[in-house]
């Protein structure tokens, strides 16, 4: 694995590790807090510059089923970022999150999780 595709790697754990933190910590109190937010955004920023890391140092074509996996999954938590900044913006971080956007959080999240753990198998299939 040439040193780009390994430092891509290692920065898509923080991602998995900051995404976690926010998600829990979003699921179990349901508002956008300091902590959410702090931890979301190093995800975001994590997840984009592992993503550019991954395709600049892929072999492979940036299309593949695994890559469209990858940028929607970026992209549903993208999309959970911008709108939890947006309720936080117009509510303040003390009231509950709609039902609608705690359930999209979760969901962003899992699928997430699902192309993570798919990129994990790829790999590992291929160096076996």
């Amino acid at each position: 694995m040439n040193s780009i595709l390994l430092a891509g790697t290692v920065i898509v754990n923080f991602a998995l590790i900051a995404y976690s933190i926010a998600i829990f910590n979003e699921q179990r109190h349901r508002r956008a807090n300091n902590r959410v937010m702090f931890f979301l955004s190093a995800g975001i920023l994590f997840d984009i510059i592992a993503t550019i890391c991954m395709v600049s140092g892929s072999t492979h074509s940036f299309m593949s089923s695994h890559g469209f996996l990858g940028y929607s999954a970026l992209l549903a938590m993208l999309i959970d970022f911008i709108l939890l900044w947006r309720f936080r913006s117009k509510y303040g971080p003390g009231l509950l999150i709609s039902k609608s956007l705690h359930l999209y959080s979760r969901y962003a999240y899992a699928w997430w999780v699902i192309a993570y753990i798919t990129g994990a198998l790829i790999v590992a299939l291929r160096h076996a």
